[in-house]
């Protein structure tokens, strides 16, 4: 069978690569083309066009991108007639996917449309599940609360698990080692800091998370810190850091990465998936996040929950402090992450949380990438059966 799979950003093309290889799994033959990053290059995709173009958040973060955003779309909905796969797999990046479906749709109205990471219409514009419903046929969520409300919108939609709940986490001797190589001594504090994997994130929150991590170390002197990175912004990223005052210590390299969850006691993070990374190797955290002005204001009256961080969420707590939009400043998650650092019941309450967390996405379970095929080839049978 062939696949036509599109993802826009880091997180999308882990997991477009891990379904890429449970359809392999299930289908050795399995085809790809698409869109996307190196993850699934390594899977064997054939992208139209390198993905970090998609890579745009916010309303005002698009608007200067908008007409190669629009060319991006037109080229990739005729790619989708031109190659003729057996079903289009938009993953996350719904601002993208969900216009290429809609183009697509008049020359394909057979073609099995699936899009993978529901989207967040618990949090803000229910009416995207019915907007959604005319063009998918089929979704694959990645959070336990999610597939009543894509059902209600009209689409069949399966739980299949998240992949952060069955990856892979450092151990102690890497651990260890982490901090042996970069001279961090055993009872210093470990500050990751991760302010996002796209650009307009890292210019926006970048400098807001330095200014409170140095105001952190003006308080607790001996921390050291650690910023991951993704190769989208990591040149962005070490040009900026150049500057810092508090120079972190810049991480690309993925096993490196694994290590420095695993030595880390706190992280200050962007909103997103990367809290439940940080769950997931029980590191204490604290959320900020911002946006455009315009795009700060227009969010913040459609939102409909009073927490966006995915752990808070799914362990039905408020354990994890978050700063959004003007609150996102540096002196707030300065105290924050003292108070995360040193108070033993508020890292009891997150350590807690995380665990419930891991256990509800999936953990010790199937792994999701194959669940998710199944649930592709599953949706793909019933779709040719109507």
């Amino acid at each position: 069978m062939k696949f036509f799979l599109i993802a826009g950003e880091a997180s999308g093309d882990q997991l477009g690569a891990a379904l890429m290889a449970g359809l392999k799994t299930l289908d050795p033959q399995a085809e790809f083309v698409g869109v996307g990053g190196p993850a699934m290059q390594a899977q064997g995709l054939e992208s139209l066009f390198p993905m970090d173009e998609l890579s745009v958040m916010g309303l005002m973060e698009v608007l200067p991108k908008y007409r190669a955003l629009k060319r991006r779309i037109a080229q990739t909905a005729a790619a989708v007639t031109k190659t003729a796969p057996d079903a289009l797999i938009g993953i996350d990046s719904p601002d993208f996917c969900l216009r290429v479906a809609r183009a697509a749709r008049p020359d394909n109205p057979d073609l099995p449309m699936i899009h993978y990471v529901a989207p967040s219409v618990w949090a803000w514009r229910p009416g995207r599940a019915q907007k959604m419903a005319r063009v998918i046929d089929h979704v694959l969520a990645i959070l336990p609360f999610e597939p009543p409300y894509m059902q209600a919108a009209g689409m069949s939609c399966d739980f299949v698990g998240h992949p952060v709940a069955t990856e892979q986490v450092a151990g102690s001797d890497q651990a260890a080692l982490f901090r042996n190589v970069h001279g961090i001594a055993p009872d210093a504090p470990l500050v990751l800091c991760l302010p996002g994997s796209r650009r307009s994130e890292v210019a926006r929150l970048g400098a807001r998370f330095d200014e409170a991590l140095i105001r952190l170390r003006d308080r607790v002197p001996e921390i050291r810190v650690a910023l991951p990175t993704v190769p989208g912004v990591a040149g962005m990223v070490r040009e900026m850091t150049r500057r810092w005052p508090t120079a972190p210590i810049v991480i690309e390299d993925a096993d490196e990465k694994r290590a420095a969850f695993a030595a880390a006691d706190l992280a200050l993070a962007a909103s997103g998936t990367v809290s439940l990374e940080l769950a997931a190797n029980r590191v204490p955290m604290v959320i900020g996040y911002d946006m455009a002005p315009l795009s700060r204001l227009i969010i913040g009256f459609l939102l409909r929950t009073d927490t966006v961080t995915l752990v808070n969420l799914v362990s039905e707590t408020r354990s994890v402090p978050e700063f959004l939009g003007r609150a996102c400043q540096p002196d707030p998650l300065a105290r924050a992450l003292q108070q995360v650092l040193e108070d033993p019941a508020t890292r009891m309450a997150q350590l807690d949380a995380m665990d419930l967390t891991m256990e509800r996405l999936g953990r010790g379970g199937e792994a999701p990438g194959l669940r998710a095929a199944r649930s592709v080839l599953t949706a793909i049978r019933e779709r040719r059966s109507r």
